[in-house]
């Protein structure tokens, strides 16, 4: 459905996207992981058309974005992570607006419009002004927008950011519903865990390269020595942390919830040391929980041992 080959994309003396390449099938849900700044919304933009490469080739539906701009983009719907709203006019005028910008045929309009609004489960609110529409509501209504010429690919640049816990939820159920649609998607998000709930394969960026590509079981086998670590300390929170960071085997040390949590790349015996090491300098154990490795673990050992590298 997409093939990227060796794209590259400079700003001035700067490299956002770094001879990077992948393909992503028909019908699957594609997630882009990375921080601010790693290239996922240049490689997004260029996908979509509206920024050209400074080399590489992306294909849509064996379209060249470039060559055969008005081809490739009949397959793509483009979701950016700062949306345009026009907030002197009701959800159904909106609608009614992109449907002339898509040349949709009037007699058409109000059957599509109807059933793109249920999609996104904004229904009862056909007739709201924009304006009084709530964050969440907007970025539906936005991504209502981008399904109206019926697109075969899904671009959703940041979809769930700035939205609560029940919103995000109510846009991932919309995503895999798109999906059961046949939609093929490319989303990216700082949420990792909800990245990895509903997409078939993942993406990891830094610095303009993927570093990791695959399903999240597929990654996680390649780190199989990777687990997170959660200890709890009665009062030696500081003396733990410094005690922990010193260790060549943890990386991604957080601070949160009265817990101290990292990524541990060593094996049991490792652990069991590391545990030694806490008690031996006695810091006061109360909890030590390894789980299995997360996503957002992956993305931390992967992102520090790039830029360890570099």
């Amino acid at each position: 459905m997409i093939k990227v080959e060796n794209l590259v994309k400079r700003y001035g003396k700067f490299t956002a996207v770094d001879d990077l390449s992948f393909s992503i099938g028909k019908g699957e849900i594609f997630g882009f992981v990375g921080s601010n700044g790693a290239g996922k919304t240049t490689t997004m933009k260029v996908a979509a058309g509206l920024l050209k490469a400074d080399a590489g080739t992306i294909f849509v539906n064996g379209h060249d974005v470039h060559k055969h701009r008005t081809e490739a983009k009949r397959s793509i719907g483009y979701m950016p992570d700062f949306f345009g709203v026009y907030d002197d006019l009701k959800v159904t005028e909106y609608m009614n607006f992109y449907c002339g910008v898509h040349k949709i045929p009037v007699a058409d309009r109000k059957k599509t419009i109807d059933s793109l609004v249920e999609v996104v489960n904004l229904s009862d609110k056909r007739e709201a002004y924009v304006d009084d529409l709530s964050r969440g509501m907007k970025q539906r209504l936005c991504l209502a927008r981008s399904l109206i010429h019926n697109p075969e690919l899904l671009i959703l640049d940041e979809p769930a950011s700035g939205l609560d816990p029940r919103a995000r939820v109510e846009f991932r159920e919309i995503i895999k519903e798109l999906k059961d649609m046949g939609k093929t998607i490319l989303i990216s998000s700082h949420i990792l865990h909800e990245l990895s709930e509903v997409c078939t394969s993942i993406g990891i960026i830094n610095g303009g390269k993927m570093i990791a590509i695959g399903t999240v079981s597929e990654i996680q086998e390649k780190l199989n020595h990777l687990s997170r670590v959660k200890v709890k300390v009665c009062s030696d929170f500081s003396l733990a942390a410094s005690i922990l960071k010193e260790q060549p085997l943890v990386t991604g040390l957080v601070e949160a919830n009265g817990f101290i949590e990292f990524s541990f790349s060593g094996e049991v015996q490792q652990k069991a040391d590391l545990l030694k090491s806490l008690v031996n300098k006695e810091v006061r154990v109360t909890h030590f929980e390894e789980t299995a490795g997360s996503l957002e673990s992956i993305f931390m050992h992967l992102t520090n041992e790039e830029g360890e590298e570099k």
